[in-house]
């Protein structure tokens, strides 16, 4: 997959089917639209192409609002279109300069640049200052500049549309099985190693502290049975995870710690992957030591338990 970060740089000599969006979550929906738009760029003898913003337009345009519920960080959607198998990726930084381009002029420099011949998006797509362009406005500049647009139906699960915003909302909720089903993998987090208070190993159970990024939303606050990977590994490693404020500690701020089964190398400065999987409790506060001993040791079990069930179905899906 080819990257370009400089969109002022870019110059694509063959012919472009192209898609524009943020894709935080690249979730079965988006899945679903990239599949398509690599069907019509085989089709039509083009590359497939897809413009990706990073901030967001919501986190420029509506600076009061909530921005830390990225669903994944620019890494990670990297190597999510990586899998996917994406020929161009275009990053682009939202700025507020960049929101008082014209649609017109927007789609001008697409055709100049990457030599458009097809864009995708779904039906209440806009783009453009003042979200100009949308639909009709686009299929309008197509007839001007040679380009034609297609319009991508939404994907429903359970009579559900799948979108960011619903996964987000699970996530709040703790409900990580449903928010698997509408993204089509886990709900991870990729991230360094960082050392931690060292609690868990005064307590018998040593936990790999996530260093989380500011702007990334995390599921509720509570204990879930979780798979770790580790760099050139290929097996999944069941673990324990807590994320949430150690009230049990007088902790305030939020972490992630994730006791890994059966594990005992040092980690530190590491990148790992946590999935999450599925929510066992809610953080509590515990009366002393042996009562938080006692129910880590419970959750430990009820995971591993969990986590087998869950590996023997994969490998029958297999």
């Amino acid at each position: 997959m080819r990257i370009i970060r400089d969109f002022a740089a870019a110059h694509l000599n063959g012919p472009t089917v192209l898609t524009i969006g943020t894709f935080d979550g690249l979730h079965r929906g988006h899945q679903a639209l990239i599949k398509q738009l690599q069907q019509s760029a085989k089709e039509r003898q083009a590359q497939a192409a897809v413009i990706a913003f990073h901030p967001r337009p919501k986190t420029v345009l509506a600076p009061h609002l909530p921005h830390n519920d990225y669903l994944t960080t620019p890494g990670e959607r990297i190597a999510l279109f990586e899998e996917l198998g994406l020929d161009i990726l275009i990053l682009i930084p939202f700025t507020l300069e960049f929101s008082q381009t014209t649609a017109a002029d927007f789609m001008k420099l697409l055709v100049d640049r990457l030599n458009l011949i097809e864009l995708w998006a779904g039906h209440d797509f806009a783009l453009g200052k003042n979200r100009e362009g949308n639909l009709e406005k686009l299929r309008a500049l197509g007839h001007e500049l040679n380009y034609h647009v297609c319009e991508f139906t939404p994907i429903l699960i359970n009579d559900k549309v799948v979108s960011s915003t619903q996964i987000r909302d699970l996530l709040r909720a703790g409900e990580v099985r449903q928010a698997t089903e509408f993204l089509g993998r886990y709900p991870s987090l990729n991230s360094e190693i960082v050392q931690g208070a060292n609690r868990g190993h005064t307590i018998g159970f040593p936990t790999a502290n996530f260093a989380v990024p500011p702007e990334r939303l995390l599921p509720a606050n509570g204990v879930y049975a979780t798979f770790v990977k580790l760099p050139g590994e290929t097996q999944r490693r069941a673990s324990v995870t807590n994320v949430g404020i150690r009230p049990s500690f007088e902790g305030t701020e939020r972490t992630v710690e994730a006791y890994i089964f059966d594990f005992d190398q040092m980690i530190y400065g590491q990148r790992l992957t946590l999935e999450f999987v599925e929510r066992l409790r809610p953080e509590k506060k515990f009366n002393g030591i042996n009562e938080l001993v006692a129910q880590i040791r419970h959750d430990a079990e009820q995971a591993r338990e969990l986590l087998a069930e869950e590996k023997a179905v994969d490998s029958r899906r297999r």
